[in-house]
Formats: structure tokens, C-alpha cells, sequence
């Protein structure tokens, strides 16, 4: 190696070690808040007795509490967090539109219509019929945006955005008209964590941990992206290919999430902002980094909804949007409403 060429490496080396510290204090928080989210709640429990249920298990009522609870409702903050932050910046980068949002894609709208249409049909009832439904109505949702808006970002975005206004007014229509439906739909409607960890969620949280490692092999691919299709081109990037795979990974990340937890605003359009500046303008270090601040604030944002009321809980939806609002103004203000 030459000398240019080991001067090149070891500059690398240096810029690149800041990020993997703060990734590391990333992961390290993500632990520390992931212990103290589990002791929050009606009944408290502190951190030392939390790592005990976990690592020592003795089936005292803290213990059952733990482990039969709250941390299957952490694990599953972890994961929707995580997949909707991810899919917030495949988004961002594939649109390059830093308002863009999973929801875009018409996920929430698919679901919301699958799951109003199977009510009404009689399929979607219970959790697993209605989980079913929402991941079969994002799924088939985007592939129809993705079919039509393919050419270009900014035809998929107004696909996305004709086809949410589309599902929407159906569904409202249909629920309008059938009250045991509109019962059905408002349960699941409400973006939450709580009682969401009985249902069935082997398949769906193995479905985001597949797509989040196929989010960081893509990462590199869409490095090029970012620098747009001319440059990709150049750099030998298969821009329809990235394309397709970014799309699907979206599609899955987002789709699962809303489907097991509802939908959830504004997660996916605010954490990306939020580590935009450490990542310097990498992919590959956005999405790391999002993967672990994504589960942080909801994390955080489902102790909110615990401790806000004396009487239940708040939906997390309603204190995402709460700290998501302030953002959506800040990002309008920074770039602009013409990159709505």
C-alpha cells in the first residue's frame, strides 16, 4: 500500500471513530432507558429489581410482572421503533425529500382499509385477524404505489398521497355506514403499545429484524442513490434494482409496525432529522443510527403515556405526535414547504 493510501485509511479511521462512539453511548442508553421503561408503570419497580427478573428469575409478582409484561412490551417498543425510524430514512434517501414519511407510501391507509373491510366481512376479527389483515392491506397498499410511481420520487410520492386520500374516504364511508365495523376499526386505530404484546408477533418481529439487516447491506448502494441516478449510474449502482429493494423494505418495516401497533406518526419523520448531522451525510451511518434511536423515543414516549394520567394510560400515538408536532414545523421551516 502506498503512502497516499494508508494516509487515506488512517484519516478514515479518525472521522469514523466519533460515530462508533456515539453508537456505542447509543446502544449503551437504548439499555439503560429499555431497563427503566419496564419499571415504570401502575406498579413500580426499580432497575435493580427489573435486571434480576430478567437475569434471576424467582416468579415473585415484580418477576411475573417483567416477564410476562412489560418486557414483551419493550421488546416490542424496540422493534416498532426501530422499524419505523429505518423505514423514515429509506424514505428521506430513496424520495430525497426530507418530509417524506413511511405513511407516504399509503401503509397506513392500506391497513386501516384491510382492517375496516375484514371487520365488515367478519375476518378481522380478534388480534390476529385484524394483524393479518393490516399486514396483507399495507403490503398490497404500497405495491400498487410503487407499481404506478416507480419512474420517479416524485411520482411516487403523489401516488402515495392520491391513493391514502382514496383508501381513507372508503374506509370512513364504510364505517360510517357500519357501526360494529367503526368499533372494530377504533381499537386498532389509536397507535399503542399496551396490550399489543399478547398478540401474536413472532412473525412480524421476525419480519422487521430480516428487513432492518437488509436495510444496512443496502445502506452502501444507497449511498449512491443519494448523490442521485446520474451519479449512481456512474458509480455502477443498478438504480432500479436499489430502487425496487429500498421499496420493499419500507413496505415490510412500516407495514409490520403500523399492523402490530397501530399507527404511529411522526416517529419515522422526526429520529432521522434527529441523527442527520453525526451521520454526515452517510447512509450506512443514518441507518445505524436511527435503528437505535427510533426504539429510544418510543421507548420514552410509552413511559409518557404511563405516568401523563393518574386514571389509564395515553396512547403513545398521541405523545409521539405531541413531540413530533414541534418537529414537523422545524423541518418545514428548514427546508421549506416545497419539499412537502
Amino acid at each position: 500500500m502506498t503512502v497516499a493510501g494508508r494516509t487515506s485509511e488512517a484519516a478514515g479511521e479518525r472521522r469514523a471513530a466519533p460515530q462508533i462512539g456515539l453508537l456505542v453511548g447509543g446502544l449503551v442508553l437504548l439499555a439503560a432507558v429499555a431497563v427503566v421503561s419496564i419499571g415504570v408503570g401502575a406498579r413500580s419497580i426499580s432497575p435493580t429489581e427489573v435486571v434480576r427478573a430478567l437475569l434471576d428469575y424467582q416468579g415473585t409478582d415484580d418477576h411475573v410482572i417483567v416477564r410476562d409484561v412489560r418486557a414483551p412490551r419493550a421488546l416490542l417498543a424496540v422493534a416498532v421503533g426501530a422499524a419505523l425510524a429505518v423505514s423514515g430514512a429509506l424514505i428521506q434517501t430513496l424520495a430525497r425529500n426530507p418530509l417524506a414519511e413511511p405513511g407516504i407510501l399509503g401503509v397506513t391507509a392500506g391497513a386501516g382499509f384491510a382492517i375496516t373491510l375484514g371487520s365488515g366481512l367478519g375476518f378481522a376479527a380478534g388480534q390476529a385477524g385484524q394483524l393479518g389483515s393490516a399486514v396483507v392491506g399495507s403490503v398490497l397498499a404500497a405495491l400498487l404505489v410503487a407499481a404506478v410511481g416507480r419512474r420517479s420520487p416524485l411520482r411516487l410520492v403523489l401516488t402515495g398521497v392520491a391513493l391514502t386520500a382514496v383508501l381513507s374516504g372508503v374506509a370512513l364511508g364504510m364505517r360510517l355506514m357500519l357501526p360494529d365495523t367503526f368499533d372494530a376499526y377504533r381499537f386498532w386505530s389509536v397507535g399503542s403499545l399496551a396490550a399489543r404484546e399478547q398478540a401474536p408477533l413472532a412473525w412480524p418481529l421476525t419480519a422487521i429484524a430480516v428487513c432492518l439487516v437488509g436495510a444496512l447491506l443496502l445502506s452502501r448502494a444507497l449511498n449512491a442513490l443519494a448523490l442521485g441516478e446520474t451519479v449512481a449510474h456512474t458509480l455502477g449502482a443498478g438504480v432500479g434494482r436499489v430502487r425496487a429493494m429500498a421499496l420493499v423494505l419500507i413496505t415490510v418495516l412500516s407495514g409490520a409496525a403500523t399492523a402490530v401497533a397501530g399507527p404511529i406518526l411522526f416517529v419515522g419523520l422526526m429520529v432521522p432529522h434527529l441523527v442527520r448531522k453525526p451521520a454526515a451525510g452517510s447512509v450506512p451511518w443514518l441507518i445505524l443510527y436511527t435503528m437505535v434511536l427510533g426504539p429510544i423515543v418510543l421507548l420514552v414516549a410509552d413511559m409518557g403515556s404511563r405516568v401523563l394520567l393518574p386514571t389509564g394510560e395515553v396512547p403513545v400515538a398521541v405523545v409521539t405526535a405531541f413531540l413530533g408536532g414541534p418537529m414537523l414545523i422545524w423541518a418545514v421551516r428548514r427546508y421549506g414547504a416545497g419539499s412537502l
